[in-house]
């Protein structure tokens, strides 16, 4: 089955943080709007996240974000859930300080990851440099919720800026 996007109508999104809380010029809706001109803009503070609450259960295969340049997160924290159960951790991932398009495409098998499998639940994740592609492993769960923490960003106040986010897999 071909992976396709979970974000839809039924989606429901949450963020940590607005820009001077000016949600008509930098709103969580432009991450998913497709608009190369638009983004989210967090305000400033140590840390930024998002949440996504899916209509029904889903199992992730791939994550997309572009962040602008100097404002992206140095570590994202992925935890999930299902049926509103707690957050559990899921995955831990560094992204690039860059404009480009990071695309995850998760799970590669245990042999591929240099530190899969630590023993405390969390994949971790190796980039592999693929023409501004960056590749990253996440366990494959059932989710009914997931949410992505922002942290250590490259900008001076701690803002966080993302042009596209899109969760891509499998509804089930």
């Amino acid at each position: 089955m071909a992976a396709t996007s979970l974000i839809c109508s039924g989606t429901v999104s949450r963020v940590s943080s607005v820009l001077n809380r000016d949600v008509k010029q930098f709103g969580k809706k432009f991450m998913f709007d497709g608009n190369e001109e638009t983004c989210w803009n967090s305000d400033q503070g140590a840390t930024q996240w998002l949440t996504l609450e899916f209509p029904q259960a889903v199992r992730a295969s791939q994550v997309q974000i572009q962040f602008q340049g100097g404002f992206a997160s140095q570590k994202c924290v992925v935890q999930g859930c299902q049926n509103g159960g707690d957050l559990s951790p899921v995955a831990e991932f560094y992204p690039e300080d860059t404009n480009s398009l990071q695309i995850s495409f998760f799970p590669f098998p245990p042999s591929s990851l240099g530190r899969a499998g630590v023993g405390d639940g969390v994949q971790n994740f190796v980039f592999l440099n693929c023409s501004s592609l960056y590749h990253f492993s996440l366990e494959e769960t059932p989710l009914n919720k997931l949410k992505i923490t922002f942290e250590n960003s490259t900008d001076f106040f701690g803002r966080v800026i993302v042009y596209q986010l899109d969760v891509r897999g499998v509804k089930l």
